[in-house]
């Protein structure tokens, strides 16, 4: 395994699970094999720190990550950085004016230890949403949040689709929105990271940090966010109920989530050391 494939990369919601709470039993078991075996296994996902954390230590796992897709990475169990990406000021501002302008308050996610999460008085974000968020919230002004902090991404959950992807068309101008229907509120979400910046940069930072090569990474993802992430891995894999943005770069295809496809990654691994 080691000589073809030194780096696993997973998405998490749609991908390694269908819901936080339950991960197949056939994919647990693959996790397990894997912490035997010489192939590091990387989170890359568009959940914050906490909501990435929580679930999987759940299941006894904090594993390395990299959140907000792409704006951080980290060890889960140490909080060691590994990787920071973010926005400039003048690029947070502008986006924050676009949302404003249709009478959207996005959540603003910063690095801060505290209060991660930042909304107004009237967010709109699914309400669920903004109740998971629990103590890391802060409400306040968000153009005094983007000029004293360090903005990494900013989200709204439970959209009408035609408000969101009317969101994603505006948005891609000055940064990467990444617009998909929403496995836990409902509607569609709207996730919004800097210009240029994805998963990948997380990967590349990680694989640094740890000495891998970067040409030897399987990635598995199902969203649009996981697009470049799956554009530039050696192997390319998706689950079978992927969004068609993410299936388009798939070199192969395994199971859904909640059937445990992700389990499949370890024929794969075989497959991919017999043909190289």
């Amino acid at each position: 395994m080691a000589n073809t494939v030194s780096l696993i990369v997973t998405d998490l919601d749609g991908t390694l699970w269908e819901h936080e709470s339950t991960i197949a039993a056939r994919t647990l078991a693959a996790l397990a094999q894997l912490a035997t075996a010489d192939v590091a296994v990387l989170v890359a996902t568009g959940r914050r720190v906490r909501s990435t954390r929580t679930p999987l230590a759940a299941f006894g796992w904090t594993p390395p990550a990299v959140v907000l897709n792409g704006s951080l990475g980290l060890d889960l169990g140490s909080g060691h950085r590994f990787h920071r990406g973010g926005f400039s000021r003048t690029d947070a501002e502008a986006v924050l004016e676009c949302f404003f302008a249709h009478s959207i308050h996005p959540v603003v996610y910063v690095d801060h230890e505290d209060r991660p999460v930042w909304v107004t008085t009237t967010p709109s974000t699914h309400p669920d949403h903004l109740a998971d968020f629990g103590n890391d919230v802060g409400v306040g002004e968000l153009d005094r949040i983007i000029e004293t902090e360090d903005v990494l991404a900013f989200s709204v959950l439970g959209l009408p689709q035609d408000i969101a992807e009317k969101l994603g068309r505006e948005l891609a101008p000055i940064a990467s929105p990444h617009v998909d229907r929403d496995r836990n509120y409902g509607g569609y979400s709207v996730t919004v990271a800097p210009s240029a910046q994805s998963k990948w940069d997380g990967v590349l930072a990680f694989c640094s940090s740890r000495g891998l090569d970067p040409h030897a990474v399987l990635a598995i993802g199902d969203g649009p966010n996981d697009v470049d992430l799956l554009a530039n891995a050696a192997v390319a894999v998706v689950p079978d109920d992927a969004h068609p943005a993410a299936r388009a770069h798939a070199q192969h295809i395994v199971g859904r989530a909640a059937d445990g496809g992700w389990a499949d990654i370890l024929d794969l691994l075989d497959l991919v050391g017999r043909h190289r």
